[in-house]
């Protein structure tokens, strides 16, 4: 219509001319017609083009007064014109609206998009509390939501109360493990956090996961530095600097983790610090990802105040395309915003151009096809590309991978990169480390330490160390150490009359643990005259004490030294380094001089007695039976055989048997049995010998039930935990329990009888008997407590230090040095004394001695017993022969044998045995012998 209505405007324009000369007229109308002809093909192509074309609306909810708000808005502003350039029939709108951080307002500004702009779907958003509210709007409207912001921990059934929200990044739980894991690399143990906080306290979430993170690794928040937002204060630089001043006071933690903070406020805390002297030696900075993201926008002064600081920032790749939108973002956001120092995107514009990104990929997919909202937030979900912040891909409404984090160093006016964080690795030096390979460091969350792999720069001059973490001492402010002004045993810690400066054992172990370290330690010792329950308090940096001692609430000292005992209950206010000496609770008694009457019974104990007695008459019975039939010594009655056997027996005891044996045999078995009867008088001798030459003492108790079952009184250290010890676990009534203040007080009451036993610490223990060892013992000590050690305050990077030097001391042997400096036993009780306690000699030591003899003795004995079966035969055959003919054989020569072997000299001939005969009755092993024949022998003769 229109354009015929034009054609119909230009036809009547055309009649009513006037009339000119055509070769005048015809070209100017020619020209005239040729371009209302285009004009009317423009309008036709225009009005198609606003037939066919789709536009969506997308809403945008961003802070445009922030720099992450004015970089998000020139990143979708860019994406969107990609966009258009690009397609032909479906184009983009953008509609901006700055709620400047306030909730409410973000949630009035999506309604208002919804409703005026008609808008489809909705992003930004940075913080979670604005997120929230606008995905109740989009519910209630069916617009997705597409935040920039998460929760620190995600609620349950976030996907079901908020459907059509989806949050393009990840909770704070990966970027919390790393700061944790990066405290532990270096052994920081206390850590003071600072952020700033907003209205809706949107960094507790935050908080919290660092707190877990810290605890896993062994470390915890010391002081938590809260500082108000920067629109409620007139002046902060006074707010920062005194908070500032009470954070010094407060707590000796120098590892300052700031979580979250604007810039203005971030200017503040790191130059009124640096004033403070809090940026400098052995101080430690680390600031978050939604800090280090706009770092580089930073002006140099801040940058001067923040060297050597570490930054956690999210990593995103460099590469091709990525090179291409920084060129188009820094020539749009220079020309846009004149007042900026630094044209670099970050973080923030990478994820806005994704976000734009996920919607254009939705509407490829859906085409012109968008039925319902329902049908484009699926879409949208279903999305899965690499973009310029990573990859994209949700579950659950979130994105699903978590976030590769990069370590950075502020050096000088930039930041350096250093390594990576990779969720389920830990620290790398390279992007795709596999684990196992040596390449993927603190696999196991961040509970190992080593450090980062590259060089970083901290505050201040190190030397080349890693910072401690901690207020270390200077010349300005010492350590101040407290000592025990007065000990039981003043050889471990003593101030002596008129020196400043405590003696004893305990400090110079200190002065030797100070030379090895790599740094110096100035300190001040002060005496503290009071329970060493006290003195840990003192040193306690949280104590709360107020009327005990007032001067530890003032907390005027940083670590305690002397004897020190290791308990449980202590390691909870106080740091201990490794013990320098062991502990155990043992009790010292007097000695007694022992009754020496029956002491000659002593070498043996009884068991040695009767095997020894059995062995001496199984000895007798052998050497009778040996020589009983041979031996003119041994016949006659069978009472006197005995005798005489038992008599050889005893007096080759002392090497003074006259008897001569006949039989090779007994030769044998007198043989083994003179050996057994040296070894024993030998053994028997010397230990007789030492029991005669030492004292013999012994104690009046062996065991504190009886002390308990009599009721005696006993004695203990009043400087100690061990009184109640004694009341607690052993069970001593209160009232027989006697606490002494010095060493000579526990000899003085056992003289006096006051006391029957004194329960001291085995360091004590040892000490005490050094220098009377010879009127006291003591028990083994059953119960045991964890030694003696310095105390340092909870976090206190020194007490690591100290216990690793202390371990060197003691393998290299120094600690024994001091301890025979300052332990040395008086003369009388030197090393080189005789032990009082001379144990029996026991069936053991002899057994073997026993077994051979025995084994010698038992052979010979069956050989005998062998031979004299084997020639009775040839008596029996003969007396059958010639004396019983016809008669009862087997029971006469059964008769002749026993009395053979029993009887033998009732019917003998003396006589001279002739050369023949002493021939013939030489035994198989050519001894001759003199013979009584009996009426026997006469017969076998004939």
């Amino acid at each position: 219509m229109k354009r015929a209505s034009l054609f119909t405007k230009v036809n009547s324009q055309l009649r009513t001319c006037p009339l000119i000369p055509v070769n005048k007229v015809l070209k100017p109308c020619f020209l005239l017609s040729v371009l209302i002809t285009f004009l009317l093909i423009l309008s036709d192509g225009v009005e198609a083009a606003a037939g066919t074309n789709k536009v969506t609306n997308i809403g945008a909810i961003i802070d445009g007064n922030s720099r992450s708000g004015k970089e998000e808005k020139t990143a979708m502003e860019i994406a969107v014109q990609n966009f258009n350039n690009i397609s032909r029939n479906h184009k983009l709108s953008l509609h901006f609206k700055h709620p400047k951080g306030d909730p409410l307002q973000a949630a009035y500004a999506a309604e208002e998009l919804i409703k005026e702009k008609k808008v489809e779907v909705i992003i930004g958003m940075d913080k979670w509390e604005e997120a929230a509210l606008v995905a109740n709007i989009g519910n209630q409207s069916q617009v997705p939501i597409l935040s920039f912001a998460a929760p620190a921990r995600t609620p349950t059934l976030t996907s079901l109360r908020w459907p059509f929200l989806i949050r393009m990044a990840s909770d704070g739980s990966e970027q919390m493990k790393c700061i944790a894991a990066l405290v532990n690399s270096y052994n920081w143990k206390r850590v003071v956090v600072i952020y700033e906080d907003d209205v809706l306290g949107s960094e507790y979430g935050n908080l919290a996961l660092l707190t877990e993170a810290l605890q896993e690794v062994g470390s915890e928040i010391e002081y938590r530095l809260v500082l108000p937002p920067l629109s409620f204060l007139t002046d902060p630089k006074d707010v920062v600097q005194d908070e500032l001043m009470k954070l010094q006071h407060q707590t000796k933690a120098r590892v300052f983790i700031v979580l979250q903070s604007s810039l203005r406020m971030l200017t503040c805390i790191f130059g009124e610090a640096k004033k403070a002297g809090l940026v400098g030696n052995d101080t430690v900075w680390i600031v978050g990802n939604s800090i280090t993201s706009f770092l580089d926008s930073v002006d140099n002064p801040v940058f001067s105040s923040m060297e050597g600081t570490l930054g956690i920032k999210t990593y995103y790749s460099s590469n091709s395309y990525y090179k291409r939108f920084e060129a188009l973002f820094q020539k749009l956001f220079r020309s846009e915003y004149l007042n900026e120092d630094d044209f670099q995107p970050g973080i923030q514009a990478l994820r806005a151009y994704d976000s734009i990104g996920i919607i254009t990929q939705a509407i490829e997919k859906l085409g012109s096809n968008i039925t319902s909202p329902k049908t484009f937030l699926n879409s949208v979900l279903d999305s899965d590309f690499t973009g310029l912040s990573g990859r994209i891909r949700f579950k659950d409404g979130m994105l699903s991978d978590a976030p590769t984090l990069r370590i950075v160093n502020v050096v000088g006016k930039k930041c350096e990169e250093l390594d990576f964080w990779l969720p389920n690795c830990g620290f790398s030096d390279t992007l795709h480390a596999e684990q196992g390979k040596g390449r993927c460091r603190n696999s196991d969350g961040g509970k190992t330490s080593g450090g980062l792999s590259g060089p970083v720069i901290w505050p201040g001059d190190l030397n080349g160390r890693d910072p401690k973490g901690w207020a270390m001492p200077t010349e300005a402010k010492p350590l101040r150490i407290i000592v025990p002004k007065r000990t039981s045993f003043n050889k471990f810690v003593t101030f002596r009359t008129g020196e400043e400066r405590p003696v004893g054992f305990c400090v110079d172990l200190f002065n030797e643990v100070v030379k090895r370290l790599n740094y110096s330690i100035p300190h001040v010792f002060f005496e503290f005259d009071g329970q060493y329950g006290d003195m840990i308090q003192g040193v306690f940096n949280k104590c709360l004490c107020l009327t005990v001692v007032p001067l530890v609430n003032r907390k005027t000292y940083d670590a305690a030294i002397g004897d020190i005992t290791i308990l449980a209950e202590r390691t909870e206010y106080v740091e201990f380094t490794q013990p320098y000496t062991e502990s155990g609770l043992s009790m010292i008694v007097p000695l007694e001089t022992e009754d020496t009457s029956w002491i000659f019974l002593k070498p043996f104990n009884l068991e040695m007695w009767m095997v020894s007695g059995a062995i001496f008459i199984y000895t007798m019975l052998i050497i009778w039976f040996l020589e009983h039939q041979t031996n003119p010594e041994y016949r006659g009655p069978r009472k006197y055989q005995f005798g005489t056997a038992l008599w050889f027996t005893f007096s080759s005891l002392f090497f003074a048997q006259r008897e001569r044996p006949y039989s090779n045999y007994t030769r044998v078995v007198v043989v083994a049995w003179l050996c057994v009867v040296f070894i024993l008088t030998s053994s028997y001798t010397a230990s007789l010998t030492s029991m005669l030459t030492v004292q013999r003492m012994k104690p009046n108790f062996s065991e504190f039930e009886k002390l308990k079952k009599d009721k005696l009184n006993v004695g203990c250290d009043n400087d100690s935990f061990v009184q109640k010890y004694l009341e607690d676990v052993l069970g001593f009534d209160h009232d027989k329990i006697k606490v002494f203040n010095l060493e000579n007080d526990y000899t003085t009451e056992f003289e006096r009888n006051s006391i029957a036993a004194a329960f001291l610490e085995l360091p004590y223990e040892r000490l005490f008997l050094n220098q009377h060892c010879k009127s006291y013992t003591s028990t083994k000590p059953a119960y045991r407590f964890g030694g003696f050690g310095f105390a340092f305050q909870k976090g206190s990077p020194l007490a690591a230090d100290f216990s690793r030097e202390i371990l060197c001391l003691s393998e290299d042997g120094n600690i024994t040095l001091l301890e025979q400096k300052w332990f040395a036993p008086s003369p009388e009780c030197s090393t080189s004394a005789t032990n009082n306690n001379v144990e029996s000699l026991s069936l053991r030591s002899f057994k073997g001695i026993y077994i051979v003899f025995a084994a010698i003795s038992t052979i010979c004995f069956l050989l005998f017993l062998f031979r004299l079966l084997r020639n009775s035969r040839p008596h029996q055959e003969a007396d059958g022969g010639h004396l019983i003919p016809g008669g009862n054989i087997g029971s006469s020569s059964g008769d002749r044998i026993t009395e053979y072997f029993y009887n033998g000299e009732k019917t003998r001939v003396p006589r001279r045995a002739s050369t023949f005969a002493q021939a013939l009755d030489k035994d198989e092993w050519g001894s001759t012998k003199w013979e009584y024949v009996s009426n026997s022998d006469n017969l076998e003769n004939n």
